[in-house]
Formats: structure tokens, C-alpha cells, sequence
């Protein structure tokens, strides 16, 4: 969900100049909502949302210090999943260390807050305790005794044992996937220890994360396959959960409640990922009209919005921005309503109120840049560039923003940094032949020796060269 309210957004027409990248926009859900580079590698449908990933990172932030982690080197993630479940995985960046991907459905699905940043603070101690790498060197490891048994396996099929051959193959496996797991057994408790650390240093309760994976072991318990130790990629249950809870009973801040302001956030945020992710009628049965609560008109404007009732999403949206007009979020669905109805010239101003808002939110100046852009006007096709450059200096592989910036330079008839805008955004998605088929019509263009040339340059060289591998 990057800037704009959870939604597919659909294209705005663009001049000869610029290619149709549909692929681009297809990709994008709500809030300029881009799925990135490495989650698409990973065939991870990643929701993009302002709102919900600050959220995360208020949470997040303090315990990755806690960690000794810089926050500026872990991204996280939302995934469009309804189950419950957070993981940590390497990342491909060279400037980041690991990232974290948190489901959909853990938010929606647990109770409080606190419960939320148990389970993040068990994540960091996966990163803290450098699980992620290990895990790959544990896995070659545990490939060992596998190959053994394929190559007794098929030494003994070839000497006529057929059915001893495939025992051979098939314990060698069972040996292989048993050493994997005692190993990431080893680490789960681990990670579990070192998060009741962290949320001791941060002054919070334990008591959240004993809760989730109480849940979990429930869970587990009601599945005979799961319920056997060897076969479980987690501690004994039951023996985890009593040694959770004597950590977090022994901490001074056991009794900490969320405060009644986090509990109200927690409730937004939980009735716009309902309102967006779940069908509109159950939205609308699980929050009546007869709740006016904020999160409940909340959750309604966004099942409004997609069923699609807009006139209902509007009269929601404005009680909303009406109530609480320093809420940038409200402004913000405000404004992607307007757009949806086909009217950007009034989503503009809301769009504009939001930034002004939170002027260092990359997703709403995208999604201000789409609007005005949207709008055909050409005064507004600078101020959409300049918003769009703000959003690139955060965020430089957005390939929707890259999408954006080669329609505004295009319409302002600046067709080299069109190009260079289209040459970005076919580099940030591995389109390595137009990337470099476009750099090229934008280096004969701009002022030799200028950043943008250069840069035209160094898209070219390195795409160029991803090309002729590829050939």
C-alpha cells in the first residue's frame, strides 16, 4: 500500500514519448502500492501502505536499537497474507542487513499491540542472532547426509535392489531434514530468549509474545503431524511456553499495559487492513452502522471504496477529516477517492494536505505527483517532478514513481529525462535490454558530463553488460 488508500490503481494516459508499462502498474496496490524487486524474486505479494509501515517502524525501531541494529538498515515488509506469521530474511541490498516480512493477517488477527511487538521483537532476535545467514550454512550441512543416501540409493538400485535402493534415499533425506530442524529448533529458542531481552530493555512487557505462541502451540497441538518434536521446526512446545513465561514474569515491566492511545491506533490500523483485504460485506457486518467509532467509519470508507459505493466512501472519509483534520491517512483515502471517481482535479488538494502533513513520506508525494499528473494540466507537471525527485532521493527503486516521473517529463516535453526516467524503471525491474535501449536515447540528449548524463551512463554500461550474460 505505498501513499494511497489499499486499491489498484490504473494508469494515467501517457504521450508517444513514453512506453505503456503496465506491468509497472499491475504491480502496484493501494497508497502507490509497489510490490519491490526482491519480493517479486521471492513471489511475495507485498502490500504498500505509509500509514502501516510507520506504524511498524515505532514499534520495530526501538527494539532493533535495543539490538545494537541500526533501524536504517532493516526494511520491513507487509505481506498480503491472512495468516499468522512474521519471518526475517537476508537482504539483497548492499546497504541494508536483513529485512522483515510481517503477514497481513498477524496484524488483523491478534489482540493488542503488545502482542504484535512480542512477535517482532522475536524477529530481531533471529537478525541479532545472525540466524539468517547461518541458516543457509546449516542447510548445506544438512544436504550432507542426504547425497549420501542418494548415492547409496542409486548404487543399490543399480545393483538390482530396487526397493532397498529407495530406503537407502529416502532415510537419507529423513537424517537430512532432522538435522535442519534441531538446528532451527536451537534457534527459535534462542530468538525467543534474546526478544524477551529487548522488550525488557525497552521497558515492555513479555507477556505478549508468550501469548501469540500460546496460540501457536494450541494450534499446533490440534494437528498430529506437527505434534511430533522432530518433525516441528520450534521447541517442544509446551517446554517453550513455560520458559517464556518465567522470563516474562521475572521482568519489572510484566504489568505494562498498552497505552489506551496505541490500543486506538492499533484499531485503525487493524480496520484498514479489513477494510481493504476483506469482502465488503463482511467489512460491513463486523462494523455496523451503528458503530461510529473512528476505526469503524475507518474500516467502512475502505470496504465503500472498493465495492464500489464512493459516495458512502466519501461521506465516511469527510466525518473522518472533519473529526480529525491533522490525520494525514484521512486526507490521503480522501484524495485516492477523488481519483477513483475520476475527478484529480479535487484529489490534488487533499493530496497536497496530506504531504504537507508529513512532508517526509515518500507514498503521498507519489501519490500527490499521480494526481497532479492525472489532471492533464500542464502547470502541474513541474510540481509533479518535484515531488517525485523527493520521493526518488527515499526511495530510487519505486518503479511506479520512475513510471510517473517519465509521464510528467514527458508531458512537460522534456523527452531525455523522459527516457532516463523509462531506462530507470526497466534497470529497478531487470528489463536489462530496454533499460539500456532507453538509456541510450537519453545519453545523446542531456549535457554531457551532467549527473543525469552519467547516470544514463551507468545504467547503460551495467545493463549492457546484464544483457550480453543473459545472451
Amino acid at each position: 500500500m505505498r501513499g494511497q488508500p489499499l486499491r489498484f490503481c490504473n494508469p494515467p494516459k501517457h504521450s508517444n514519448v513514453v512506453r505503456r508499462v503496465a506491468y509497472a502498474v499491475a504491480s502496484m496496490v493501494v497508497a502507490t502500492c509497489v510490490i519491490t524487486n526482491q519480493a517479486a524474486a521471492q513471489s511475495i505479494d507485498l502490500l504498500r501502505d505509509t500509514e502501516i509501515e510507520r506504524w511498524l517502524h515505532q514499534n520495530e525501531d526501538p527494539i532493533l536499537r535495543a539490538a545494537g541494529l541500526d533501524p536504517a538498515t532493516v526494511r520491513l515488509y507487509l505481506v498480503n497474507d491472512p495468516t499468522i506469521n512474521a519471518f526475517a530474511a537476508q537482504s539483497p541490498s548492499a546497504t541494508e542487513s536483513e529485512d522483515i516480512f510481517v503477514n497481513a493477517g498477524l496484524i488483523m488477527e491478534l489482540k493488542t499491540p503488545n502482542q504484535v511487538i512480542g512477535v517482532l521483537a522475536h524477529e530481531t532476535g533471529h537478525i541479532a542472532g545472525g540466524h539468517i545467514i547461518r541458516d543457509a550454512d546449516a542447510m548445506r550441512k544438512a544436504m550432507v547426509p542426504m547425497l549420501i543416501g542418494m548415492v547409496v540409493g542409486i548404487a543399490a538400485a543399480a545393483a538390482g535392489g530396487g526397493e532397498a535402493g529407495m530406503s537407502a534415499m529416502a532415510m537419507g533425506e529423513q537424517a537430512a531434514m532432522a538435522q535442519f530442524l534441531q538446528f532451527s529448533r536451537v534457534q527459535e529458542a534462542t530468538a525467543d530468549q534474546m526478544g524477551q531481552r529487548f522488550l525488557l530493555a525497552t521497558h515492555q512487557s513479555g507477556r505478549g509474545m508468550v501469548e501469540v505462541f500460546e496460540r501457536f502451540a494450541n494450534d499446533i497441538a490440534m494437528s498430529a503431524y506437527y505434534n511430533q518434536p522432530f518433525i516441528s521446526d520450534h521447541p517442544a512446545d509446551r517446554e517453550r511456553i513455560a520458559l517464556l513465561q518465567r522470563e516474562a514474569e521475572a521482568s519489572p515491566y510484566k504489568d505494562v499495559q498498552d497505552s489506551p492511545e496505541a490500543v486506538h491506533k492499533f484499531h485503525l490500523i487493524q480496520a484498514k487492513l479489513a477494510g481493504f483485504l476483506s469482502k465488503p460485506e463482511t467489512v460491513l457486518n463486523r462494523y455496523p452502522l451503528t458503530d461510529q467509532s473512528q476505526e469503524a467509519r475507518y474500516a467502512r470508507a475502505m470496504a465503500y471504496f472498493r465495492k464500489p459505493d464512493l459516495q458512502k466512501a466519501l461521506a465516511e472519509i469527510n466525518s473522518l477529516v472533519k473529526e480529525d483534520p491533522r490525520n494525514p491517512y484521512y486526507w490521503e483515502v480522501l484524495g485516492q477517492i477523488y481519483v477513483d471517481m475520476s475527478q484529480p482535479e479535487k484529489g490534488v488538494a487533499p493530496y497536497q494536505k496530506a504531504v504537507d502533513l508529513l512532508p517526509d513520506a515518500p507514498l503521498l508525494r507519489i501519490s500527490l505527483a499521480a494526481a497532479q499528473i492525472a489532471t492533464e494540466r500542464p502547470a502541474l507537471s513541474k510540481p509533479a517532478v518535484e515531488n517525485l525527485k523527493m520521493a526518488l532521493n527515499q526511495e530510487n527503486d519505486n518503479t511506479f514513481a520512475w513510471y510517473e516521473a517519465a509521464q510528467a517529463y514527458s508531458d512537460s516535453g522534456n523527452e531525455p529525462m523522459a527516457n532516463l526516467s523509462t531506462a530507470e524503471l526497466d534497470y529497478n525491474v531487470g528489463n536489462f535490454r530496454d533499460a539500456a535501449h532507453f538509456a541510450t536515447l537519453a545519453e545523446h540528449r542531456l549535457p554531457a558530463g551532467s549527473p543525469d548524463w552519467q547516470r544514463a551512463n551507468d545504467i547503460l554500461s551495467v545493463a549492457s553488460s546484464h544483457d550480453r550474460r543473459r545472451r
